[in-house]
């Protein structure tokens, strides 16, 4: 049977310190694959990749959820710079905060019909 590790150590220092020295601080990035990693939180980013821009009713409506909660979520991804809102009288809309979250989305759920 094989394993999915090394059988021996050895390490290549050289690489790692390379490896090291090119390491940026991740923990921003971590924060943001956070935001999506809840399921509800992904369908609602991936439902606003569908359509530009929904009111809070709309996404409840989407998720199947009670508009409280659709807040909570949409809230939730506007704090972790996900998404963004603004107010048209007294319906608040939703939109993803720029097209990087955009492509992140489609992209992971195009690799997602790639694995088995």
């Amino acid at each position: 049977m094989m394993k999915d590790v090394c059988e021996v150590t050895k390490i290549n220092d050289e690489t790692v310190t390379r490896v090291q020295k090119q390491m940026p601080d991740l923990s921003r990035v971590a924060k943001f694959l956070k935001a999506l990693s809840d399921e509800t939180r992904l369908k609602i980013a991936y439902a606003l990749t569908l359509e530009p821009s929904l009111c809070v009713c709309d996404v409840a409506a989407v998720i199947g959820s009670s508009v409280a909660t659709a807040s909570h979520h949409l809230r939730y991804l506007k704090d972790n710079g996900l998404a963004k809102s603004h107010r048209e009288g007294k319906l608040m809309y939703y939109s993803l905060a720029d097209d990087h979250v955009y492509q992140i989305v489609t992209i992971a759920y195009e690799h997602s019909k790639e694995v088995d």
